[in-house]
């Protein structure tokens, strides 16, 4: 456990990463379905709560396991079967999704009891996998031991609270947000010191390439939940109606959305810029919770199209495109705030882009509000992320490079 060399050349995700990647597809579906449950029903704040707390978990606890393993994996025999510990806390995690949807919904307070054990069994883990380092990596104790008291006393209050039921809303959100400051701050305490530069990194060795390689790929299975969306809808169409130009639209609506949402997440240069300046990495590693958060959300939206085309949705058309554009709209504005920031420079290119994503989103609004048929609206909605497509392989490429070559 002493560490990688985070100048590794054609440094690459493991096999063992990707299998730990897979029980986050269950994650992400089991949170999807419930929002998608509860917006078809109208019950639009129980989803969006209830959606935000637990892709919050799940998010934070996969990342916490990526920096980690990219700094320190041995893939030694230990070091699997904590991984496989891991797997088995996001397992748990997925099971204990529906009773926090219903506890928000019901106003019961929140019960997240089985998503804290969840939780807690993945952070146990990776204490585990910390102590080894102290005992192993002298150069990495300091880091090491200050992640432990972060890690060791923030789930001490995650179960104290979960298992305290707290009724009053403002002091659980308070202890929520005192808690997940601690969770988010140990990183940041961990490698700061005050004698050194502020570009100088004092964290673990991570591998900056390979780190946007692994969160890469958590996107494409985050984008996978709207290939999911897209067929229940269309299936959903085809049972009730048979083979129609609206089922084809719909196919074409949630792939194109899926695609085009891929192609503009990948225009993002992030290894070279993290490769020179790794302490950018806080807004960039924690931002992309929201990212992850409005891809999952793309997919619910599109399953919500399934609930309203079997005619058990209350809500209708309008909202149906408006559950697929704004978590667009939401990806749109995350994805060039963290550009933004990881180059630290407002480009007004980018802004023009930004522009023209949302002005298709609007119009899908307002096709549908004019009654014009789902599959047309959301046709609209899919031309979206085209706008970064085709200004990056026409103009913005200039940009992008002259970013780059600025950074050094």
């Amino acid at each position: 456990m002493r560490g990688r060399d985070p100048r590794d050349r054609h440094r690459s995700a493991t096999p063992l990463e990707l299998l730990f990647d897979l029980t986050f597809v269950v994650s992400f579906a089991a949170a999807g379905n419930e929002f998608a449950h509860y917006v078809a029903d109208g019950h639009i704040a129980t989803a969006i709560w209830g959606f935000a707390f637990v892709v919050m978990w799940v998010c934070w606890a996969w990342i916490n396991y990526t920096f980690f393993s990219s700094a320190f994996d041995t893939d030694d025999w230990f070091h699997r079967i904590l991984t496989m510990v891991q797997m088995v806390g996001v397992v748990i995690i997925a099971l204990g999704i529906p009773d926090v949807f219903h506890s928000i919904d019901v106003g019961e307070g929140l019960d997240f009891r089985i998503v804290a054990i969840g939780y807690v069994v993945m952070r146990l883990a990776m204490v585990m996998m910390w102590i080894r380092v102290t005992r192993q990596s002298p150069e990495n104790r300091r880091t090491a031991i200050i992640y432990l008291v972060f890690t060791a006393g923030a789930q001490v209050g995650w179960v104290a609270l979960a298992f305290s039921r707290i009724d009053n809303v403002p002091v659980l959100i308070t202890l929520l947000g005192v808690l997940t400051i601690v969770e988010l701050a140990g990183p940041v305490v961990a490698t700061w010191d005050s004698r050194v530069n502020r570009n100088e990194w004092r964290g673990t060795p991570w591998h900056a390439h390979h780190i946007t390689e692994r969160y890469g790929l958590l996107v494409i299975i985050t984008l996978g939940e709207g290939i999911l969306g897209t067929i229940a809808a269309v299936s959903a169409l085809v049972e009730h109606l048979g083979w129609t130009g609206e089922a084809v639209l719909l196919v074409v609506a949630g792939v194109g959305i899926t695609f085009g949402l891929w192609w503009s997440y990948f225009v993002l240069p992030s290894a070279p810029v993290l490769a020179r300046h790794r302490n950018r990495k806080w807004a960039w590693g924690y931002g992309h919770i929201v990212v992850f958060a409005s891809l999952a959300a793309v997919g619910a939206g599109l399953h919500v199209a399934a609930y309203a085309i079997e005619g058990v949705a209350v809500i209708g058309t309008v909202g149906v495109v408006l559950a697929v554009s704004i978590p667009v709209a939401v990806f749109c504005v995350a994805y060039f705030t963290i550009y933004s920031i990881l180059f630290r420079a407002v480009d007004g290119f980018h802004l023009m882009l930004a522009a023209g994503m949302m002005a298709f989103l609007v119009l899908g609004v307002v096709l549908a509000t004019a009654g014009v048929p789902l599959g047309w609206s959301l046709l609209a909605v899919t031309l979206s992320p085209y706008v970064v497509v085709v200004g990056y392989e026409t103009v913005g490429h200039r940009h992008v490079a002259a970013d780059i070559e600025r950074e050094g």
